[in-house]
């Protein structure tokens, strides 16, 4: 067992010291990367909680190389850390939203500096074609690569109204091509998305757990300025969850996700100058720990209701 009383849910850092056999960070890269739903394929629009920043640092339009980008994160993550290896995690919009051979180079650019032993591609599910999956099943073979998905929500009728562009049906149809290379999937969900309640989340969670992703990363569904969701906050067309209310969600869904999922985020971590709403999403260390003493106080752990249903 990976969980239990004593160890309540199975972290990202643990996965990785297991296969390392020391502390490793993830260095977030900016590739310049943009988006289907926002360059006009699908919307101009993107997603409704997404603005023209993305999640993304800009440190590529500012000059800085990917390379330059791994060795100020190794400097960083060494000193803070004492990180011996690292990840080079591909943030910032769709990083398989291009040519192959512009892939090729630019993760072959971040494996090429020194102690980085393997890939975080953060993507979407429409954005990856067998050539894509060719390629990294190669890198696959001689790195650690894990793709993290963009769901959201399994409702088909949450991803219309949050104009996310696809729906279940290509999530799971790419997380299963995916897997079936060999390559280990990441799931993105939120928690908070307009229309949604705590059973719908669940429904999310076990439609994860039976396509048998390998983690899972939780986002609470907070509000930034320049966004469709902004502009529905500010005519009371949209509620934040309170921090109580993301506590109770988010213990529920670690205790439905099996004990072998890599919880690789509990939540978001906004930007504090374009944060609309709640402020309280500022204060990710608190927010895991109320998560964390949730947990220990219910007497609850990852796994402890899981109820998988492989599909036939």
């Amino acid at each position: 067992m990976r969980t239990g009383p004593d160890n309540r849910y199975y972290t990202l850092n643990t996965y990785l010291r297991a296969r390392f056999g020391c502390r490793v960070q993830k260095i977030t890269i900016d590739a310049g990367m943009t988006c289907p739903n926002r360059d006009g394929t699908l919307s101009t629009g993107g997603c409704i909680y997404c603005n023209a920043r993305g999640s993304g640092s800009g440190a590529l339009a500012r000059g800085l190389s990917i390379a330059e980008q791994v060795r100020q994160g190794k400097t960083w993550m060494r000193k803070r850390y004492k990180a011996r290896k690292f990840i080079a995690y591909f943030q910032s919009f769709s990083n398989t939203y291009a040519p192959v051979e512009q892939l090729a180079r630019m993760y072959q650019e971040a494996l090429d500096q020194d102690d980085v032993v393997g890939l975080f591609i953060g993507t979407r599910p429409d954005c990856v074609d067998d050539a894509v999956l060719d390629l990294l099943q190669r890198l696959n073979e001689r790195t650690l690569v894990w793709m993290e998905y963009g769901l959201q929500s399994a409702s088909n009728i949450t991803l219309e109204r949050i104009n996310r562009g696809h729906d279940f049906a290509t999530f799971a149809d790419t997380v299963t091509r995916t897997r079936a290379r060999g390559i280990a999937v990441c799931a993105h969900i939120i928690l908070g998305l307009p229309g949604e309640d705590q059973p719908m989340i669940l429904k999310t969670t076990q439609a994860l757990a039976n396509l048998g992703v390998d983690g899972v990363k939780l986002h609470l569904l907070y509000v930034v300025s320049e966004t469709a969701l902004s502009r529905m906050y500010a005519k009371e067309r949209y509620r934040c969850l309170t921090q109580d209310q993301y506590v109770q969600w988010v213990v529920a869904v670690l205790e439905r996700l099996p004990d072998t999922v890599v919880i690789q985020r509990l939540t978001g971590d906004p930007h504090p100058d374009e944060l609309v709403a709640p402020q309280w999403a500022l204060q990710k260390a608190g927010t895991r720990r109320k998560i964390e003493q949730a947990l220990v106080r219910r007497q609850t752990w990852q796994g402890r209701l899981q109820q998988v249903h492989q599909r036939p």
